[in-house]
């Protein structure tokens, strides 16, 4: 075991009486995980500490140049009282992922993992109880050193702090409508759209702000160059059930490699299902669905787990989908995947980690 050090707060806040009322990120437990990097120590100290401020200075190179990188992933309650996290551990590999992109110090996987083990251990009476509700878990790193020239940091901060959170959409699993992004652009091969960091949401809140106004969930994004090939949605990775195929874009360099999105195509391999990873065009969709060929449109995500789609407008074009209703294929990977979260199924090796 490493020595990461444990100072617990002595005002401890109060639970939420209403679980069914939490929201999404609006609350955050008594601790947080620290860890600090330096050129001479590298990371170092790593802590448990009661949830607070931190103080930078007014040119820390984060708030200038946005080297900051971030994860998400959450803590189940299961039906044993026992707490859980899924495949925490590609959650530190794609941080580290991020980290060799915007030149930022790679982190010891495992001392992660193990620090994140025993903040969940300290706050376990944090996760939620009620169905659909967990505790969501939020690594990040900023860029610390106090300078006003272009380059790398010399020192950095690593923080986890956790939120106990019901579902990321307030209608549930009722399918979400998707606006398709035609006017701007996300992200290109080449750029950052691989890697989880700030600047790649921050791109994408004009075209929210216009989709919410009229209506819409979230933004479909299409490549940045030819403007035709679907990449993914804002916080989701997506999915096409074309009659008895399941497709999704191909990671290329402009598209986040989602966990959830890496389960969904392992669990559907496993069941027999034929999955697809590759280009499609928007045009392809709408072809699709004209002929009757487009079954089912689903997005992958740590916050939502599965999204259904009921809408998919594309210029002019308003594709409803499966009716408007859940499809077979999103529902079952919704309970499978959310039954191995909650431990009420063992799932694959290392899927479901058992916490306390």
């Amino acid at each position: 075991m490493s020595d990461i050090r444990v100072e617990l707060t002595t005002g401890p806040k109060a639970k939420p009486k209403d679980e069914n009322a939490i929201g999404f990120g609006n609350i955050y437990t008594d601790h947080m995980f620290v860890m600090n990097y330096d050129e001479e120590r590298g990371w170092h100290d790593p802590r448990i500490v009661p949830y607070g401020d931190i103080a930078l200075a007014p040119t820390a190179m984060c708030l200038h140049y946005g080297q900051t990188v971030f994860e998400g992933l959450k803590a189940y309650r299961g039906d044993d009282d026992s707490i859980y996290l899924f495949r925490p551990d590609k959650n530190f590999e794609r941080l580290n992922l991020s980290c060799r992109r915007l030149c930022i110090p790679l982190l010891d996987e495992q001392l992660c993992l193990e620090g994140l083990k025993k903040l969940v251990e300290v706050e376990k009476d944090w996760v939620p109880h009620v169905e659909n509700t967990s505790l969501y878990i939020r690594p990040f790193i900023i860029s610390t050193e106090p300078h006003l020239g272009v380059k790398p940091s010399s020192s950095y901060l690593f923080i986890i702090v956790m939120s106990p959170s019901g579902p990321y959409y307030k209608s549930g699993l009722k399918p979400v409508d998707i606006y398709v992004e035609t006017e701007y652009v996300r992200a290109v091969k080449g750029g950052m759209g691989m890697a989880k960091t700030g600047g790649n949401y921050a791109v994408s809140l004009k075209s929210q702000v216009e989709a919410e106004a009229a209506g819409f969930s979230q933004t479909l994004w299409l490549d940045g160059v030819e403007r035709k090939y679907i990449e993914e949605v804002g916080a989701m990775n997506i999915f096409f059930v074309m009659e008895d195929e399941v497709i999704t874009p191909m990671i290329n360099g402009s598209i986040l490699s989602g966990i959830t999105r890496m389960s969904v195509i392992e669990l559907l391999k496993s069941e027999g299902y034929k999955v697809t990873e590759r280009r499609i065009s928007i045009d392809e969709i709408s072809d699709a669905y004209d002929m009757g060929r487009l079954k089912e449109v689903f997005g992958t995500g740590t916050a939502a787990v599965i999204s259904p789609v009921g809408v998919l407008k594309w210029e002019d074009k308003v594709m409803a989908v499966s009716d408007g209703a859940i499809g077979p294929v999103s529902r079952h990977l919704y309970e499978e995947l959310t039954a191995i979260q909650w431990g009420r199924k063992e799932g694959f090796p290392g899927w479901s980690v058992k916490v306390c």
